[in-house]
């Protein structure tokens, strides 16, 4: 099982001068963050597309370059690529460059996008979501196949014998599938034989567990080698040495993000109650000590038959020293408890 972390590159808010903290600032500590995962032996780093105020990262493809070139063993993969708001043949030649400076260690995480800005900025119709993707996950695929490119779609201008380059190490880049829990997105994951990450961030993890079926028969049932199928979970989470005191200072900044992205979507105020709820071991926050979130791992492992698990760290941009601190943990203490475990069953 692989274990590693992604991020958002979440800004600090300052209420005093009613400011962001500054991109440069939050760049620069997200690479320091990503050595150090590197150095502890994860598995995985990952980093996610926003076009909003919030957040520091706009282009995932240029962090992992960067990425790239201070580490020596991490996967490195967007968290996600929003896929239906830019062109796939850009998309492919800038993961795949990458991955040339990377040898071979960068991957393409994709998905429709849960946020929605992209959309009119790089001038899509929101009424064509659902299509967009498709259609563009299926060019993206063909170039991921073959050099030459013969396509034909309803969004872009046809490919007529198109050579796609520079190729990615091996002439293959991996490609994997988030979904938020919509069936129709894990039936054509599983489908496509398209390793597949499902994003629990609220309410019972449980509740979750019908899309892992669904996507293992329908995995089988279009033939895919099982052997292969690959799935995974993202969930926010931050762990220290004392998991209450963690909690209590990070509720805060936690509650405060989440408000403020629920003012865009109409949730009502995040609460303690639900903090509280997403702590306990049926809930889907991993926020607390070693041993706290080495259970958790295990508990949604045995639950959905994950071959990956990656925790989502910088929710409300907690202090870089927390970050540092549960990168730390995460890699020295927690990786390697969960797979001795594993080992052992």
């Amino acid at each position: 099982m692989e274990i590693g972390l992604s991020m958002f590159g979440d800004l600090a808010y300052h209420q005093e001068s009613n400011t962001f903290q500054p991109a440069q600032e939050r760049i620069q500590q997200l690479l320091e963050e990503i050595k150090l995962a590197d150095e502890v032996g994860l598995d995985v780093f990952g980093i996610g597309e926003h076009h909003r105020p919030d957040f520091a990262v706009s282009s995932p493809e240029i962090i992992l370059a960067a990425a790239a070139s201070i580490t020596k063993r991490i996967k490195l993969t967007s968290s996600v690529t929003v896929l239906s708001s830019t062109d796939p043949v850009r998309t492919y030649q800038n993961f795949a460059t990458a991955d040339l400076i990377s040898n071979g260690r960068t991957e393409i995480t994709v998905g429709r996008g849960s946020f929605t800005e992209s959309f009119p900025l790089f001038g899509y119709n929101l009424n064509d979501y659902n299509g967009l993707f498709a259609e563009k996950l299926d060019l993206l695929l063909a170039i991921n196949k073959e050099q030459v490119i013969d396509w034909k779609g309803r969004f872009r201008a046809p490919l007529v014998h198109q050579e796609v380059l520079p190729r990615a190490m091996n002439n293959h880049l991996d490609i994997w599938v988030a979904v938020g829990g919509t069936p129709q997105s894990v039936i054509r994951a599983a489908r496509l034989g398209l390793p597949l990450i499902i994003a629990i961030i609220g309410g019972m993890p449980a509740q979750f567990r019908p899309f892992f079926e669904l996507y293992k028969q329908e995995y089988k049932n279009a033939g895919h080698d099982l052997a292969n199928m690959q799935l995974a979970t993202h969930s926010h989470g931050l762990i220290g040495e004392n998991g209450q005191a963690l909690a209590n200072r990070y509720f805060p900044l936690y509650a405060q993000q989440m408000d403020r992205i629920g003012k865009d979507r109409g949730w009502a105020p995040y609460t303690k109650e639900q903090f509280g709820g997403g702590r306990s071991r049926e809930g889907a926050l991993f926020i607390g000590d070693p041993n706290q979130i080495v259970d958790k791992i295990l508990y949604h492992q045995e639950m959905f038959g994950l071959t990956r698990f990656l925790l989502h760290a910088d929710v409300g941009a907690p202090p870089h020293a927390d970050l540092m601190k549960s990168i730390e943990l995460l890699g020295t203490k927690v990786a390697p408890a969960v797979k001795k475990a594993l080992a052992n069953t």
